[in-house]
């Protein structure tokens, strides 16, 4: 078997159902690790005891490598999508060893704390976090953000193809309006620079780019935070101005949490967290903010519930009675 075709053929496949180039490159590996582990040599050993091999392998990620359950997960899904999509027959009924998935209580900022943070941030990255704590968005959704998905007059913000490939709307911060007029003035120059020179054609998903096939360079199909230099694009050779890498915010929150001297181990994540969080302390209804964050099953937002008690489970302490 030709391991370089099939893995070709998976990423052609991906491409065409339009799966981000992070999870192409993630299912891509997981299954090149898949078929090393089990020594295949030809395609029509992956579907000889199919569903055993992928138990087979998924068992050796729990027991023998003790992987996460996120991680276990992701390798399950990557095989689910080789098989089904790309080799034609879907898998059933897989049982496997699972990676143990405790449940975690997220880390959550106080207000004061998520001040101080944004208090040592500046620029773009500053911008991003605000939108991430302001309207509760993932870092993936903030930078992917196009001119047309921000609507100043409504005071929202559209999020485009969120996890589940889902669009919902969130509201835009007062205090984020001004900051973000402010910004696009200056994004709007350089991408006339970029017209200028020959450039300023942006990505688009390939149904969107035949469809309407002078979008990609008209100002609202824009990213709102571009990457600050061209780039050639992986996938289709073109140079063009990708969005910003989603590693200079998290390195400037990284930065700032530690000059705030704010002891929690923060990601953009966390910001996310705490929109939902200092929401239902504000008494906004549990199915609203499902709605805001994009959750599909209620039991996801529920988890924010426990910010709501004093202390752990409400318990007050023996320790306050003396």
């Amino acid at each position: 078997m030709s391991k370089q075709n099939l893995l070709s053929e998976m990423r052609d496949v991906l491409r065409r159902m339009h799966y981000s180039i992070h999870t192409e490159r993630s299912y891509c590996d997981w299954v090149k690790r898949f078929i090393q582990f089990h020594h295949l040599q030809a395609r029509e050993s992956l579907f000889v005891d199919a569903e055993k091999k992928v138990e087979d392998y998924l068992s050796h990620l729990a027991v023998q490598a003790n992987v996460a359950a996120s991680t276990q997960n992701q390798a399950l899904n990557a095989l689910i999508f080789l098989y089904k999509q790309v080799l034609k027959q879907p898998l059933t009924g897989v049982k496997a060893t699972r990676s143990r998935q405790e449940p975690r209580i997220p880390v959550v900022l106080t207000r004061d704390e998520v001040k101080q943070v944004l208090g040592f941030m500046s620029g773009t990255a500053a911008l991003v976090v605000k939108l991430l704590y302001g309207c509760g968005l993932r870092i993936s959704e903030a930078v992917r953000l196009r001119v047309q998905d921000i609507d100043h007059g409504y005071q929202q913000i559209t999020v485009r193809d969120g996890k589940g490939m889902k669009d919902r709307v969130t509201p835009l911060p007062e205090l984020a309006i001004a900051l973000l007029k402010d910004h696009l003035t200056g994004v709007k120059v350089i991408f006339e620079q970029d017209l200028n020179e020959g450039f300023g054609a942006v990505y688009l998903p390939q149904a969107l780019a035949q469809e309407y096939p002078n979008a990609a360079r008209e100002w609202p199909w824009q990213y709102v935070f571009p990457a600050r230099s061209l780039a050639v694009d992986p996938r289709s050779g073109i140079t063009r101005r990708h969005h910003l890498d989603q590693s200079v915010v998290n390195k400037a929150i990284k930065t700032a949490v530690r000059r705030a001297k704010v002891d929690k181990k923060v990601s953009a994540h966390t910001f996310r967290h705490s929109f939902a969080t200092h929401l239902l302390q504000r008494g906004t209804d549990i199915r609203t903010i499902q709605s805001l964050l994009g959750h599909k099953d209620l039991e996801t937002t529920m988890i924010y519930t426990h910010v709501l008690k004093l202390g752990g489970e409400g318990v007050v302490s023996p320790l306050d009675d003396l």
